[in-house]
């Protein structure tokens, strides 16, 4: 099973682990990106990050961390710090509400990649749900 219930989200945060969600398509034609998000456990809190990046994947290149950022001034660490929370649940539903994601599609960090993996393979037809930039 990839897609972690709501209780083993909450747990995998609690115990320190990231979770993300790859979001699908973004970009123009021309310039064509992805998106996924993560929470990720801060000092104090959670941190809900947006990362945008150039789609240069594909089936034997998926490993998200590696593509360029979308529009990037060359830096090698990219993403939008959209939100804090102080707790997992309040994390979870302020990255649902502010970035499009999918309550019940989180997963386990580096598993993004495998559902960027099957939008390629589907011919990269874009998600169900918004690929806007966060609110």
């Amino acid at each position: 099973m990839r897609y972690l219930t709501e209780s083993f989200a909450l747990a995998a945060l609690r115990r320190g682990r990231t979770i993300e969600q790859f979001l699908g398509a973004v970009g123009r034609p021309d310039q064509p990106g992805i998106r996924w998000v993560e929470v990720r456990p801060a000092p104090v809190g959670y941190t809900v990050m947006l990362h945008t990046a150039e789609d240069i994947g594909g089936e034997h290149f998926y490993d998200l961390t590696e593509f360029p950022a979308l529009d990037s001034d060359g830096e090698e660490d990219f993403g939008q710090e959209v939100a804090t929370a102080e707790d997992e649940s309040q994390a979870m539903a302020t990255a649902e509400a502010s970035t499009g994601a999918v309550p019940g599609r989180w997963v386990n960090a580096g598993i993004a990649q495998d559902e960027y993996l099957d939008f390629v393979r589907a011919g990269r037809t874009p998600r169900l749900t918004s690929t806007t930039e966060p609110n």
